[in-house]
């Protein structure tokens, strides 16, 4: 496979799976490992990914779940090239398909409700501190807001369907809130903190037309006191 400049093929340490990355780009973090982890696809069903960035969410999943079929929607071209190549790397392209679109189009591709849509989407309110690029695209809330991700999940969710995202722990509230009124009931959440006790995300399943009541599980930590990145958060250990 051709690499363009700046691109590197990364082993992921789990079941003979790679990843290209382009540091010019947005590289996936742990973020992207967690809800890989969290998110469960059982086997014959549908997933869909929302802002599927290179796809390693989803090429992780595809690791631990016996999934029929995930389908990434992404809206940048640049992400959407690297995307396509990890697919094919690492041959799931007859599981995974990317969808070259904005995920608020998706009648145009699907015919019927899924039972999985999972998403880690831009989490931060947009500033003025730089260019609309990649990285502030994939980070702050310039294509996808938290009300359009959220109507669309509903829509696209069968009745019981199941939705995990990964957000920024100080907009906890509002996630929530906003789930309940997409008729998507959050019913497990955790959130990660650092070594210093310093809270960073939450982590959430929320079902479709489910009843009220939501377990808290512990919280999960990322990082040592100094700082350093938790082995067990690695991705070989993700994979056992």
């Amino acid at each position: 496979m051709k690499l363009e400049q700046g691109e590197r093929i990364e082993d992921l340490q789990c079941k003979g799976l790679k990843i290209i990355q382009n540091k010019s780009l947005y590289t996936f973090s742990s973020d992207a490992v967690i809800l890989a982890n969290f998110l469960k696809i059982k086997a014959g069903e549908v997933g869909v990914e929302i802002g599927g960035g290179s796809g390693v969410i989803s090429i992780l999943a595809s690791a631990k779940n016996n999934f029929k079929e995930i389908k990434i929607f992404e809206i940048q071209p640049k992400l959407q090239n690297l995307c396509e190549k990890n697919i094919k790397l690492n041959n799931l392209s007859e599981k995974i398909e990317l969808i070259k679109d904005d995920v608020k189009n998706y009648k145009k591709y699907l015919s019927k409700e899924v039972d999985v849509v999972f998403s880690n989407p831009p989490y931060f309110k947009v500033t003025k501190d730089e260019q609309d690029d990649v990285k502030k695209i994939a980070r702050q809330e310039v294509c996808l807001l938290l009300d359009d991700l959220l109507k669309v999940t509903a829509k696209l969710l069968k009745f019981g369907g199941r939705f995990y995202c990964v957000y920024a722990a100080e907009r906890s509230a509002e996630l929530i809130s906003k789930c309940c009124q997409n008729g998507l009931e959050v019913k497990k959440m955790f959130f990660t903190e650092n070594g210093k006790k310093k809270i960073s995300l939450v982590v959430i399943e929320a079902v479709k037309g489910a009843k009220a009541g939501v377990v808290i599980l512990p919280n999960l930590v990322t990082n040592q006191e100094d700082g350093k990145f938790l082995e067990e958060l690695h991705t070989k250990k993700f994979c056992k």
